[in-house]
Order: structure tokens, then C-alpha cells, then sequence
């Protein structure tokens, strides 16, 4: 057997506790400072708005606090002129006119200030969001887990589950450290992300089968290092690729699509680790053999009649 060119599996073990840590801080920060839940699954009002001259945000913040709206979020949308305002559902503020109250606010102390856009979703649809979005990535893993365990084993399957929720959970983990807002263009993203990393993860599978099946000498860890390198140039390139188009999205998109380009820009970077280490780690760790993969008896013989 050729003599691997990288040996990934003998840093294997540094791998997995990697990720088991990293893991583990990500689920720890998500329950005790959870996401940063934008209007589609809170609730709330999203005005857009224009002043004729560039303006503090925090200042807006401030004003808009001292007015009786509390705990909005005041961002730059694109320019140092226009900022977007999401309010939260007050106590005392009619919620379907808040975003027109909030402008003529604003115009008291800011003549000019121009309206682009204001939305307005219920609680009752945010919270029906929040339970489709969780039940949409559950179903996601569990068809993901069903087509591998046809494709391949039990043993691939367990693997692919395992490097999609390994992923999930640190993207969601980074948007709950950086507190970034989580909304539906967000989640769009991770279920891309599941996609993506799965695409990897089968490339990788189907070699790792192929050479079990055909290298009759070596080692479990020899015949996936091997299957490792010889799919590396295909790993890094479609990774490179799809990255190149992110940060162009990331840096030039704009904040309507940054949550959705940041999430995919780190799902690409840790479903691409996560094929090469955490997949094939279970594999090891499963004790996977040449015998689990061999096609049946039966089948050969049926393919050798004429």
C-alpha cells in the first residue's frame, strides 16, 4: 500500500478532544447566554431609516430609550446615514404603528429623517418560527442519518450525524459568543451548512469504502489516511472556492446578508476540518473493518452469472 503523504490520523486524538471541548463550550454558551434572537423569532418591529447626515447610533439608541422604547437594537445598514432599529414588543406602545411613532420621535429632534421600510412580526409568528426552525434541523440529521445508514454502515452514519452536529454546534456556539443576531436568513445557513459538510463527508466515505474493500493488507488507520489524502485536493479546493465567494459576500454584501455569509463562512471552515478528523475518528473509534464493508456473497454470485 503507498505510504500516505500527510498522516492525519496520528494527531487524531488531539482532534477529538478539540472538538470535544469545543463542543462543549459552545453548548455551555448557548444555555447560559443563548442567541441573540432576531424579530422572525422574537417578535417586534424592524424600522429602516435615513438621516440626511451621518449620525451616532448609540446616540439614536439613547433617544429612542429616553422616549419609552426599551432594549432596541440601532445598527449602520450599509452607510453612517442609514440605520436599521429593531424594537422589541413594548408594554405600552401600539406594536403594529410602533414603527411610524418611532419615526415621528425621531423627527422631533431630527428633521428630515426618511422612513425606507418597517416590518412588523407578531409573537405568535415568531415563536411558531422558533419551533419550525428547531424541528427543521432535527429532521434534517435524522434523514441525513437514515441515507447514510442505506448508502453506507451504521458506522458512517453515526460518523456523518455526528461531524453535522460537531458543526451546528459550533456555529451556533460563535453566534452566541459574538452575540451576532440569528434569524431566518441565518438559519437558511446552517441547514446549507448540513448540506455542505454531508456532500464532504460522503466524498470522503465512499473512498474510505472503496480502499477497505480493495486493500486487502493494512490497518484500519492506514486505509483511512490513505482515503484522507487522496481526496485532499478535492476537500481543499471545493472549500477554497466556496470561501473566496463567502468573504467576497462577507465583506462587500452588505448587513442584510452578513448573518447568512458569516454562518456559512464558518460552517465551511469547521465542516471541512470536521470530514477529515471527527468523521473518521468515530470510524476508529467504532472499530470499523474491512468485514463491515464487504459486499455480500450473495450479491457476488448473482453478478457472476452470465
Amino acid at each position: 500500500m503507498k505510504t500516505p503523504t500527510i498522516d492525519f490520523m496520528a494527531g487524531r486524538r488531539i482532534a477529538g478532544i478539540t472538538s470535544i471541548v469545543l463542543v462543549m463550550i459552545s453548548i455551555l454558551w448557548l444555555a447560559v447566554q443563548g442567541l441573540n434572537r432576531g424579530l422572525d423569532f422574537t417578535g417586534g418591529t424592524l424600522v429602516e431609516v435615513a438621516f440626511p447626515a451621518p449620525t451616532d447610533a448609540e446616540k439614536i439608541r439613547r433617544t429612542l430609550e429616553s422616549a419609552g422604547y426599551q432594549n432596541g437594537v440601532v445598527q449602520y445598514f450599509g452607510t453612517e446615514r442609514d440605520l436599521l432599529i429593531r424594537m422589541p414588543p413594548q408594554q405600552s406602545v401600539d406594536q403594529v404603528n410602533m414603527g411610524d411613532e418611532i419615526i415621528a420621535t425621531l423627527r422631533e429632534l431630527y428633521p428630515g429623517v426618511e422612513m425606507r421600510q418597517s416590518n412588523f412580526v407578531g409573537p405568535a409568528v415568531g415563536e411558531e418560527l422558533t419551533e419550525d426552525a428547531g424541528l427543521a434541523l432535527l429532521a434534517a440529521l435524522g434523514v441525513i442519518m437514515l441515507y447514510i445508514l442505506f448508502r453506507f454502515t451504521k458506522h458512517f452514519a453515526v460518523g456523518a450525524v455526528v461531524a453535522l452536529i460537531h458543526d451546528v454546534a459550533i456555529t451556533l456556539g460563535i453566534f452566541a459568543l459574538m452575540q451576532w443576531t440569528f434569524d431566518l436568513s441565518v438559519l437558511a445557513a446552517l441547514l446549507a451548512v448540513i448540506g455542505y459538510s454531508l456532500n464532504d463527508t460522503i466524498v470522503v466515505s465512499d473512498r474510505i469504502r472503496e480502499n477497505f474493500r480493495k486493500i486487502r493488507k493494512g490497518t484500519a488507520v492506514e486505509v483511512i489516511n490513505l482515503s484522507l489524502n487522496q481526496t485532499l485536493g478535492r476537500t481543499l479546493v471545493t472549500s477554497m472556492t466556496t470561501l473566496f465567494v463567502l468573504l467576497a459576500l462577507l465583506i462587500a454584501g452588505g448587513e442584510g446578508i452578513r448573518g447568512f455569509s458569516a454562518a456559512l463562512t464558518i460552517g465551511v471552515v469547521v465542516g471541512t476540518y470536521s470530514s477529515v478528523f471527527v468523521a473518521a475518528n468515530v470510524l476508529l473509534l467504532l472499530k470499523i473493518s474491512r468485514d463491515d464493508l464487504l459486499i455480500p456473497e450473495k450479491e457476488n454470485q448473482d453478478q457472476a452469472i452470465p
